[in-house]
């Protein structure tokens, strides 16, 4: 029979002797859990009892405490007892109690030793680390083997890491691979401390470098990025050569050169060039070299958009039709628009075609219009310089031309600067001190940024100290440029000194344009130093000019990009509600954007409310803050919160909106997401109706270039998939990009961003050869998007001409009229019914709107029954070398069994320059020529053509 009551146990708790105290505890305990609120009233007896050091008994006192105080929901106390109980809180038991009260001290244990590694006077319970220490124990015989490494990340206990995986190198080393695989990717979405990850990855190195059997050179390639750990890639590399694993070295110095920073390839490749022990000179260490300078994968990378251009024209000429020349904002638009379209692709006709149009550019516009050429040949390192040849310092051009070139040098050479980034300093040199002449301050400009882009991520001190020199010159038009072209330079460097000068500039100077420039240029010196950077943020956020307070919600937005850190977001939703200037709030709206790039499922979950705030500046930053996070991945969620946007009643909203729906849906067709016919279409209405606002219409032309980007066969990237890192220069392009609201030809930034969808792969000679892949869906599924020339346009709806009442009234009485007249002369008169008349007009309008409404449903359903259709094929289709591949469409691909060519990584559907083993090397192959063989063999350099006004003194300079 069931107890009804504790009393009897609990009476012999006041008994003097311990073995009844002891009886009546053993007995309590198996009762607790349906007696507890009785007991609950004695609980005092049971702390006395737990408090006398005599008793023998006193832990399961403890216990039995710990039990009474779960029941009563207070988890703090229980677990505070849990810890008191000993040897009698046994975690191998299967209860409620035991999982909560474990889980609870797991999370006080992490939140300890977290506290331990930053303060090393922070103490821990012994019993609280025996609990997690037994708990990663049972996890461990349970061959939960990742749960054990995913609790003792998030703890900072390195040394239970490595002794999991050293332990699994002697069981197993395939499956310790994949384990230190995982620990990698946890390292960057569970690791919140720069220091404690640097830990980890540097032992990774240590345990993947003492794998025998399956030795993995790629792991420890992705963990150099990480580190940006040149004295590592270095002694890589010699031990790859010197061990004729050729092939491997030439695959992860591609993989270098598309993710890891300037100043890392610069440092390695001037070490090893300077190493005799190396052999620079040798064959396989030549190319290794050359691969590192970046310029096979630039070259190879334009090769596959010159040859792949697919670029509708007639959308380009339309808008540019529509929107008229002469005014700067439309003609900037459409430069932009133009610039995205062509990026990469080589093809500059559009300019050709429309010199007259062309002419029409003036100032600033002109700017942008020859920097736009650098946007078009970007990676055309071969060529880069001759091309800008008639525009740069030196010809008869006007300043805002040459200053256009100078940027555009830098965008042709964007993170590949060695060659050029000399030319671009001297210029600085020279022209650094007399800033403050009108002409020679639009070229600085371009200059600047140029130097900015072209040595970005360099780390290169003389740079910097020389785009000082023009800050100092306190020139609003140049110092702005110089203050971000400084941060550009010294990206994620954190340099104290830089920023301590840039900080004490900014506080200086009255030019609030300058004081822009060096916000942002600050923001960037902080990516990817997460706490590290939470004095300058605060420094930041304390400051009266709410210029600099924006630049603190970048620095926030770069210090923890893509890493989801709460007390971040926290911080940002607080600035977006809070604080008094519409730019601060704007800017922390979009820095979340930002801070979600790896977690993008849940912006619009994050952003949703603020899409509905009173304040459009809160709007515009929840659009832009959705294509920025959900970039290239057509996020369905994403797009129904900037649906309402791109009908919002202010001008500026529409246009973040159109411009972020464009970076969600680049790369898309009907097929697989349907709402890109209607999101394209609205784009073409907005720049067509008249009425519409000038910002709109911006932000819809823009809209078109992005889409289409790169000759639609880019997209917009923000994570490398084949080393699990962020996307650096992308993330930079969008940061700068979401300034050109204040000025247009940061536009131009937007191309960084943009990486190509391409397979392309390579033999040991880096020539490309022409060879199949199979590719297991139907073509149709992720072919591109119907030119609007091949389909037959639409016809606009016949339009019911409006009615008025005084005109019907008219009309009856002359019909009446008609009908006595009739009726005299003996003709019988036909039926006159007005009500009738516009019955059947308003009938046949409803009839008409039912019947689209239904044909609209119908296309719906049809677009998810053709989405539900994708499905892998077991026949495939055979696609070349060098074609277009989505990344959507990458799961798909895969190398025949039978094929000469096989990646010397195995392939699993990753982005990037795959290197080819031939195993039939005696045999001919056909090779794809490429841009720079083209150049140099066949194509003459293109005609230069002449911006309107450059020969002859402009009336605007």
């Amino acid at each position: 029979m069931a107890l009804v009551s504790a009393t009897p146990y609990l009476a012999l708790l006041s008994e003097q002797d311990p073995s009844l105290k002891s009886y009546a505890l053993t007995s309590l305990n198996e009762i607790v859990d349906q007696l507890w609120a009785e007991i609950a009233n004695n609980i005092t007896d049971l702390e006395e009892l737990y408090e006398d050091k005599s008793f023998e008994k006193r832990t399961l006192a403890a216990l039995i405490i710990s039990k009474v105080y779960y029941n009563l929901g207070d988890f703090e106390a229980s677990v505070k007892y849990s810890l008191f109980a000993g040897d009698e809180f046994n975690i191998e038991e299967q209860s409620q109690y035991i999982e909560t009260i474990v889980s609870q001290c797991i999370n006080l244990y992490t939140s300890l030793s977290q506290k331990k590694y930053n303060d090393k006077t922070v103490e821990i319970d012994t019993q609280l680390t025996g609990i997690f220490e037994k708990m990663v124990e049972k996890c461990i015989k349970s061959n939960e083997l990742k749960l054990a490494l995913g609790i003792s990340l998030e703890s900072y206990r390195l040394d239970i890491v490595q002794s999991i995986l050293k332990e699994q190198i002697k069981i197993n080393e395939e499956v310790c691979l994949n384990l230190i695989n995982y620990v990698l990717v946890c390292s960057n979405s569970v690791i919140n401390n720069s220091t404690f990850r640097t830990n980890v990855l540097n032992s990774l190195i240590e345990l993947l470098l003492s794998l025998k059997k399956n030795q993995d050179f790629f792991t420890i390639f992705k963990i150099i990025v990480q580190l940006n750990d040149s004295k590592m890639a270095i002694q890589l590399f010699k031990e790859l050569i010197k061990n004729e694993e050729n092939l491997i070295a030439y695959q992860g110095a591609f993989d270098l050169v598309s993710t890891a920073s300037q100043e890392l390839l610069d440092s390695t490749i001037t070490e090893l060039k300077n190493d005799e022990a190396f052999g620079a000179t040798e064959p396989a260490q030549a190319r290794l070299l050359l691969i590192l300078s970046g310029v096979p994968t630039c070259d190879l990378d334009i090769t596959f958009l010159y040859k792949n251009n697919n670029t509708d024209i007639s959308i380009l000429n339309k808008s540019k039709n529509l929107l008229e020349g002469r005014s700067s904002i439309f003609h900037s638009a459409v430069t932009f628009a133009n610039a995205f379209m062509h990026a990469g692709t080589t093809d500059d006709s559009f300019f050709r075609k429309n010199l007259e149009w062309l002419g029409k550019a003036t100032n600033w516009s002109k700017f942008s219009a020859t920097a736009a050429l650098g946007v078009i040949h970007k990676g055309n390192l071969s060529q880069g310089r001759n091309i800008l040849k008639p525009y740069l310092p030196g010809s008869s051009g006007a300043p805002h031309t040459k200053g256009g070139s100078l940027f555009a040098l830098g965008l042709i050479f964007a993170g590949h600067g060695r060659e050029t980034i000399d030319y671009l300093k001297s210029f600085v040199d020279e022209h650094g001190n007399t800033a403050g002449n009108n002409d020679t301050d639009v070229m600085l400009h371009g200059a600047c940024l140029g130097c900015g882009v072209a040595g970005m991520a360099s780390n290169s001190e003389s740079v910097y100290e020389a785009l000082k020199v023009v800050l100092y010159s306190d020139s609003a038009i140049s110092g702005q440029a110089a203050g971000l072209a400084m941060g550009l330079v010294m990206l994620g460097s954190g340099n104290e000194t830089a920023i301590n000068d840039m900080f004490t500039y900014a506080q200086e100077t009255q030019h609030e344009n300058i004081i822009r420039g060096l916000a942002i240029g600050i923001a960037l010196l902080n990516y990817g130093r997460e706490d590290k950077a939470l004095d300058v943020i605060d420094r930041f956020m304390a400051q009266e000019s709410s210029i600099l307070r924006y630049g603190g919600a970048f620095t926030i937005a770069l210090a923890y990009a893509g890493t989801s850190n709460n007390a971040a977001i926290k911080k940002l939703l607080h600035y977006a509600v809070s604080d008094p200037s519409d730019d601060v709030r704007r800017a922390s709206v979009i820095s979340l954007g930002f801070l979600l790039i790896r977690n993008y499922t849940a912006a619009p979950q994050i952003v949703e409310l603020l899409s509905q705030s009173h304040n459009p500046h809160v709007r515009y930053g929840t659009a832009l803050a959705l294509g920025i996070s959900c970039a290239g991945r057509s996020l369905h969620s994403a797009i129904e919160v900037l649906e309402p946007l791109t009908k919002d009643p202010v001008d500026f909203v529409r246009q973040g909106a159109l411009m972020a729906s464009a970076m969600i849906l680049v790369q898309q067709n009907e097929n697989v997401y349907p709402k890109v016919k209607e999101f394209t279409a609205k784009y073409a209405d907005t720049i067509k109706t008249k009425h519409e606002d000038a910002l709109a219409k911006f932000g819809a032309t823009l809209a078109q270039g992005i889409i289409d980007a790169g000759g639609r066969n880019v997209t917009i990237n923000l994570e490398n998939t084949q080393t699990n890192t962020l996307n650096i220069k992308a993330i930079v392009g969008l940061t700068v990009f979401v300034q050109s609201w204040y000025w247009f030809p940061f536009a131009h930034f937007l191309s960084l961003s943009f990486a190509p969808t391409s397979i392309i792969g390579v033999k040991e000679d880096l020539k490309a050869p022409k060879f199949e892949l199979n590719c297991h869906t139907k073509p149709e599924v992720f072919q591109y998007p119907p030119k609007v020339e091949e389909s037959k346009e639409k016809q606009p709806d016949k339009i019911t001409t409006a009615v008025l009442s005084t005109t019907v009234k008219a009309k009856a009485r002359a019909k009446k009229n008609q009908a006595k007249k009739q009726e005299e002369e003996g003709i019988k008169p036909e039926p006159t019914d007005d009500k009738m008349d516009i019955d059947e007009t308003d009938k046949k309008a409803k009839d008409d709107k039912e019947s689209k409404e239904s044909k609209e449903d119908a296309e719906d359903s049809k677009n998810k029954d053709e989405q539900l259709s994708i499905r892998y094929t077991k026949t495939p289709y055979k696609i070349g070398n060098l074609s277009r591949v989505l990344p959507a469409q990458s799961n798909y691909i895969s190398f025949s069994k039978d094929s000469r060519f096989v990646p010397v990584r195995r392939f699993r559907g990753t982005g990037g320059i795959i290197v080819l083993e031939d195993t039939k090397p005696e045999e001919k192959v056909e090779v794809i020529k490429t841009v720079r063989q083209l150049n140099v063999t066949e194509a003459p350099l293109p005609e230069p053509f002449t911006l309107s006004g450059d020969d002859l003194k402009d009336d605007d300079e």
